[in-house]
């Protein structure tokens, strides 16, 4: 299924076939291959992606594209010859690409007619500040099926063996080798469970009842401690940028979903 915040990302990164290969094909030529006109309009298109990706302007550049577009020309006439553009699998792979282009141009014309304010970015920057909190811990913990493994862990600990040891039998993969080490992070980078426990532990000690979790059971040391200093405001802007666009697109596409008749 092709999902809103994939919509989101053809907006943001210009992920999808390119506009020139499809733009509209009236206007006076700038070449004729074979009796075939190629539009002033594809050119300029072309052109002008060209430039966008760090081409530099000029006669070299004009050269290149005349002649990039030409070799296209050809190959597109030959393809005709054979007739692949009535296949049905191609003219749908063709309606797509050229839904895609409009689709990009719709969502780049929504976001410049309504563009993310400072107070939103603000706002929003203000809001994940909160919610992150004033202090990040940095964690170890073993991950395992069944309360009485935890259980068993615990007792070893309690007997003197290593965290760093026992964490080899734990089922994250990103932290079993490491010790169990989980490096520096906020509560609310966690699940509640997890986060609760951790929180609620001080400095080199660890969980005396295992920590259930919809990933198992969790047996938790908190290594340290130190107060949270998040980037500032100037440093993030761009991704939040970024991530209010993508939701600003996502909500109009909701939006326009509900509204649409499908039958």
């Amino acid at each position: 299924m092709f999902k809103i915040s994939r919509l989101a990302t053809l907006l943001i990164a210009s992920a999808l076939i390119s506009a020139p290969a499809f733009a509209a094909e009236k206007g006076k030529p700038f070449a004729t291959v074979n009796g075939q006109p190629i539009s002033q309009s594809v050119f300029d298109a072309f052109y002008a992606e060209q430039k966008t990706q760090g081409a530099p302007d000029g006669a070299d550049l004009q050269n290149a594209v005349k002649e990039e577009l030409v070799r296209r020309e050809i190959l597109a006439q030959e393809a005709k010859k054979k007739g692949l553009d009535k296949k049905g699998d191609i003219l749908g792979q063709i309606e797509l690409a050229k839904q895609a282009v409009l689709i990009r141009a719709y969502l780049s014309d929504y976001v410049r007619a309504n563009p993310i304010t400072e107070a939103q970015l603000k706002a929003e920057y203000d809001g994940i500040k909160a919610n992150l909190g004033n202090t990040e811990y940095k964690a170890r913990h073993v991950l395992v099926e069944k309360e009485e493994e935890a259980k068993a862990i615990i007792a070893k600990l309690d007997k003197g063996e290593k965290f760093s040891e026992l964490a080899k039998q734990s089922k994250d993969p990103g932290s079993k080798d490491k010790g169990g080490d989980l490096g520096w992070s906020s509560p609310n980078s966690y699940v509640k469970p997890f986060a609760n426990a951790l929180s609620a532990l001080k400095k080199g000690e660890y969980t005396k009842t295992p920590v259930h979790s919809d990933f198992g059971y969790h047996v938790i040391q908190l290594d340290d401690s130190r107060p949270l200093t998040p980037p500032p405001y100037e440093q993030v802007k761009p991704q939040l940028q970024q991530r209010a666009s993508q939701q600003q697109v996502e909500n109009l596409v909701k939006d326009l979903r509900s509204k649409a008749k499908v039958n």
